[in-house]
């Protein structure tokens, strides 16, 4: 995947996960009991694009913070 776009992706993820006051760590706790072994750590690396994303972890991650998939891969159209 190219290196512009995951770090896109997770400066998206980090963006949306701040604007409703969620930590990382209490977003790995959620993915962890939907079924996805991710630690705090593993999301901070996410966030800054070091660690490729899973289509199933995109998947959980869009329904725990509640946003859409254009807003998780292009960012808020608040720009």
């Amino acid at each position: 995947m190219n290196k512009k776009i995951e770090k896109d992706i997770g400066n998206n993820i980090r963006k949306i996960r701040e604007s409703i006051g969620m930590t990382q760590d209490v977003l790995s706790a959620k993915l962890q009991l939907m079924g996805c072994d991710i630690t705090r750590s593993a999301v901070a690396k996410i966030e800054v694009g070091q660690r490729h994303l899973y289509p199933d972890e995109i998947i959980l991650i869009k329904e725990i913070l509640n946003t859409d998939f254009d807003t998780i891969f292009y960012g808020s159209k608040e720009r």
